[in-house]
């Protein structure tokens, strides 16, 4: 029996049953991540679902040839032996943490699932003595890279013709939903709507320390509103726009990002140097909100600087002249 995590073994301290065991419980692990992975994507992604059960139904092969071999060489008792189990062993991701990182990363994943594996068996066969065993983990091996050309052939099968440009496109509206259009509206708030207090501050009192305690206020309080807003709003269920969450996080933290933007200046004490730096960054922001719109939401350049710009022109007008009143 393999001991837990304090107590982990060496490869090279495996007898040849508890490799072939930890081959098994290894297939059979990566076969029930391609399943999640299937059923995760399968609402939105279904072709990429279909090639992603086929890798399973390859995992299970490969599984059932190594317990019959198992059975053949040691009889029907496998020991418990996992990756966990073994020093130095490849690990894998929780499917949790690539499900949040859109399909080809998790088409990535998969792939460097099956080579991982291959390289292992390969190294490990490199450094054993035993004839047996030498040609038990070649065979690993190769099955390892016969999962890789397989895993080839089910992604043209089943991602041919439009299907993968069709799942692009949808995968770059789901992100486009959930990330850039919270976060664009918060940049926007943030950088826009916080131009006439802090300017209005900083022409009023001409204290840069002051005008930065008012911009850092307006920013981290209108990000929290924003955020709560933005979270509050839609649950995503039927408007497919994706977690609540993840929209007021983009929408907080980049309203926070656009007010702090002209806010930090004032850590500068002469006035009147904090004053163009800040100018100049409003300029950066505005000019990088019309980008953004133009990139994701595909709004005319032009169009998109001039509202921007025309919006921002009338805040930070509005800003210095009640300032200065």
């Amino acid at each position: 029996m393999i001991p837990g995590v304090l107590g982990r073994r060496r490869f090279s301290d495996l007898t040849e049953q508890e490799i072939l065991a930890l081959a098994i419980s290894s297939e059979e692990d990566d076969a029930r991540i391609y399943r999640s992975y299937a059923e995760m994507l399968r609402p939105d992604y279904p072709d990429s679902a279909r090639m992603f059960d086929g890798m399973a139904a390859e995992e299970d092969a490969h599984r059932r040839s190594l317990i019959a071999l198992h059975e053949a060489r040691f009889g029907k008792v496998i020991p418990l032996v996992r990756r966990e189990h073994v020093a130095g062993f490849y690990a894998r991701r929780p499917v949790w943490l690539v499900e949040n990182l859109g399909i080809e990363r998790i088409r990535e994943e998969a792939a460097a699932m099956e080579s991982d594996a291959e390289r292992f068996y390969l190294r490990a066969a490199q450094k054993t003595r035993d004839s047996a065993t030498r040609k038990l983990l070649g065979d690993l091996a190769a099955a390892e890279a016969g999962h890789q050309d397989r895993a080839g052939e089910l992604e043209q099968e089943n991602l041919a013709g439009t299907a993968r440009d069709s799942e692009a496109e949808t995968s770059k509206r789901q992100f486009v939903l959930t990330w850039v259009q919270p976060g664009l509206a918060g940049l926007m708030d943030g950088s826009v709507s916080t131009l006439a207090p802090i300017f209005a501050t900083a022409f009023a009192t001409q204290d840069t320390w002051t005008t930065f305690l008012v911009g850092l206020a307006a920013s981290v309080g209108a990000g929290i509103s924003m955020g709560f807003t933005e979270a509050a709003s839609d649950d995503g269920e039927i408007s497919g726009r994706g977690s609540p969450f993840k929209r007021g996080l983009a929408s907080g933290i980049m309203t926070t990002v656009g007010g702090l933007g002209h806010a930090l200046p004032y850590l500068i004490p002469d006035f009147w140097t904090a004053t163009m730096i800040a100018i100049a960054v409003v300029f950066v922001e505005l000019w990088a909100i019309a980008w953004i719109q133009n990139r994701y939401m595909e709004t005319p350049f032009f169009r998109a600087a001039f509202q921007v710009v025309l919006g921002g022109a009338l805040v930070f007008a509005a800003g210095v002249l009640i300032g200065s009143g």
